[in-house]
């Protein structure tokens, strides 16, 4: 049950922190206003939250194991969000980065 919740962290996470970043972008690049980038910064704080709500309490271990999860969230919110197709590398990289969080946040330890 500890994988699946921290998964769902994870992915919740994402959400925060990609959607606050576009948040950003939109209200400074795209100049849609300091509404835009306010809801944008209370995204990206509450991201800061979320993850020290996973089970593992090392902060390098979660920051490193979503940082694989940030780079496919990425490629995602672009194609949903801005239209972004990505080429077969982009997913190539994202899948590895995928599995390189599962390694370093699911990989059997002697504690």
């Amino acid at each position: 049950m500890s994988v699946l919740r921290s998964t769902a962290l994870f992915v919740l996470a994402a959400l925060l922190e990609i959607g606050g970043a576009w948040l950003v972008w939109q209200g400074v690049r795209e100049h849609r206003g300091w509404a835009w980038i306010g809801a944008g910064i209370i995204a990206l704080g509450a991201y800061g939250f979320v993850a020290t709500l996973q089970p593992d309490g090392e902060f390098g271990r979660v920051l490193a194991a979503y940082g694989g999860v940030f780079v496919a969230g990425s490629i995602a919110w672009g194609m949903a969000a801005d239209g972004y197709r990505p080429d077969r590398w982009d997913v190539t990289g994202a899948l590895i980065c995928l599995a390189g969080m599962a390694v370093i946040m699911y990989a059997p330890r002697n504690h």
